[in-house]
């Protein structure tokens, strides 16, 4: 079947390959993707219709022209391309270049300044703030200024970049995603360490949340080109992954229902003039009984393919939205659904809350579960051994890694 539109994805990971399929799923076609260089999900892989390789992607100088390139190659009279960020990075320079992309390509993204107010976390816990979303206590600690650190911090405590993209910028030796500290003086140790790294924006220093993994929790919205929230979701996650590269990112979710919070995230977007996908990273607090958010993703997460398995096909939001102007009436979705990208074993085996684990182990039985990176759709034949060696790593990586 032919279509008036084509999906170019940037990037090449896990959430490159979920909206690949989602696209594949939903309408018979086979993307376009580019990206800085091969990753097994998506090189193994019978989905894409090509992949467009440039180590220059990061630049922000070559960024444009790359993707000007990519347009040239592909655009035909009638067919729209579809552009779509699958990182932070590559969404933000789809959106500090919308003008110029434009002429090629067709989006939904936030403007530059929403953008700049929802990852500067200052600017965002005050948006938060005042819009009656409650957030942990959080402190800021200036790299720049180097000055000293609130001495009123509760402990333990959570320490992690403001500013990821450009923490990433600067490598060092025993460099985390987040790191946990229990006394003033392990807080100064990574303050010192980063600080020598180069990094000159904010470190969050926050206060740790307790309980494991199934404390956290996900939510998934999509806001038309209008202004107006057509989907909203809520998950609560089962496990993330446990290396301090990686912690934060969701290996295993169970979709939930808990319609006045959805509706408080909903309001929020709104009120803020949100557009496209957003993702929330939010931890319950048994001290208080609330839901804090920690942040929103200003893309779908590489875990937001549960919505397409439930009936949700990220793709269509995009296209009915973008391509075709369709609205859609608002849905929150209320299904019962396990999404994992870890084996059965892991699930089994390394989630302790013995309530999640007998409804994992249940909902397994009963067949409400997938894993999309076992899409029957892709056909690669040297995809099922890059599959089995990767969930057999997840194993090994569960049990020699504890967050």
């Amino acid at each position: 079947m032919q279509h008036n539109f084509l999906p170019v994805i940037v990037g090449t990971d896990i959430n490159a390959y979920n909206m690949s399929i989602s696209f594949h799923e939903e309408y018979g076609i086979h993307p376009v993707l580019v990206g800085k260089e091969p990753m097994g999900f998506t090189s193994m892989s019978t989905i894409p219709q090509a992949i467009e390789y440039d180590s220059a992607l990061w630049d922000k100088g070559a960024f444009v022209s790359i993707l000007g390139r990519v347009a040239k190659k592909y655009k035909k009279e009638g067919r729209q391309l579809l552009l779509i960020g699958t990182n932070d990075f590559y969404v933000r320079l789809i959106i500090e270049n919308q003008e110029k992309l434009s002429e090629w390509y067709v989006f939904n993204y936030i403007s530059e300044d929403l953008m700049n107010n929802l990852l500067v976390k200052k600017n965002f816990y005050r948006l938060c703030d005042e819009h009656g979303l409650d957030t942990p206590d959080t402190y800021f600690y200036s790299c720049r200024e180097q000055g000293r650190f609130n001495t009123d911090i509760r402990y333990p405590a959570i320490v992690k970049p403001s500013n990821g993209v450009e923490y990433y910028k600067n490598k060092f030796d025993g460099q985390q995603k987040v790191y946990r500290v229990e006394t003033p003086d392990e807080l100064l140790a990574v303050i010192d360490k980063v600080n020598a790294s180069g990094y000159k924006d904010d470190l969050i220093i926050q206060d740790f949340i307790p309980g494991d993994d199934t404390y956290m929790w996900d939510s998934v919205f999509y806001v038309n080109s209008k202004g107006k929230a057509e989907l909203g979701t809520l998950a609560q996650v089962v496990l993330q992954e446990h290396t301090v590269t990686a912690i934060g990112n969701y290996t295993a979710l169970v979709t939930r229902y808990d319609e006045a919070l959805m509706q408080k995230l909903q309001r929020f977007l709104e009120a803020v003039g949100y557009r496209g996908f957003a993702n929330f990273d939010l931890k319950y607090d048994v001290r208080d009984g609330k839901f804090k958010v920690f942040e929103v993703n200003i893309r779908q997460g590489r875990s937001s393919y549960y919505t397409t398995a439930n009936g949700h096909n990220m793709a269509r939001y995009l296209v009915d939205d973008v391509i075709r102007g369709k609205e859609k009436e608002l849905t929150y979705l209320n299904t019962e659904f396990l999404f994992t990208v870890v084996p059965k074993i892991v699930l089994k085996t390394f989630v302790d809350n013995q309530e999640i684990n007998r409804e994992v182990r249940r909902l397994l039985r009963e067949g409400k579960w997938g894993n999309p990176l076992f899409y029957k759709g892709d056909k690669h034949r040297k995809r099922p051994f890059f599959m089995l060696a990767r969930q057999i790593n997840y194993y090994r990586k569960y049990k020699n890694n504890q967050w």
